[in-house]
């Protein structure tokens, strides 16, 4: 059994990425998963001069330590302008000045929705390309799309029968590959 630590890149309160990640978590049985949200990790904007005046924040600290207890991550990006959020890239500018490797030996589960038909395309593929520059190696991804079509957040289900066996298969592989 391997330790999944699960999130979403998003800062929003009703974050549909987040309702997503906490979805998948209860999906995934053969595995320990921690669900956490990244909005608890407050940090200032980065800046040379932030980290040479007041050092590294307790909360960068506190999320690579997270993450490097996970033997693998479960992330869901958010889409904001045909990129991931500024909220998520501040955190990776942060993480990764604290360790240039900070996902390294994590497989990750890759995933993006929104209320679009794209389901945040563009970020999924943006963060395929930028994650394993920290070490970290993408086995699976999926994007979910029109989020509020396909989705009830009132049963919690996957209300779209195609969607609901993709990402299912997308799931088992996923447990397959960190075994």
């Amino acid at each position: 059994m391997k330790n999944i630590l699960a999130f979403a890149g998003s800062n929003s309160s009703t974050s549909i990425n987040h309702t997503l990640v906490e979805y998948v978590a209860t999906h995934i049985s053969d595995h320990q998963v921690k669900v956490l949200k990244l909005s608890s990790y407050s940090m200032p904007i980065y800046s040379e001069d932030e980290e040479k005046n007041n050092g590294f924040p307790g909360m960068t600290l506190g999320l690579k330590q997270e993450i490097s207890e996970a033997d693998a991550l479960v992330i869901s990006v958010n889409e904001h302008n045909g990129s991931w959020s500024a909220f998520f890239k501040n955190s990776i500018d942060w993480l990764s000045r604290l360790d240039r490797n900070f996902l390294e030996g994590k497989k990750i589960l890759l995933m993006s929705t929104a209320p679009g038909q794209r389901g945040g395309l563009s970020a999924l593929e943006f963060a395929k390309k930028v994650l394993p520059r920290f070490g970290g190696e993408i086995v699976q991804s999926f994007s979910f799309p029109s989020f509020y079509t396909n989705f009830s957040q009132e049963t919690n289900e996957v209300t779209d029968e195609t969607l609901f066996l993709g990402l299912s298969e997308v799931l088992s592989t996923f447990s397959q590959q960190i075994k």
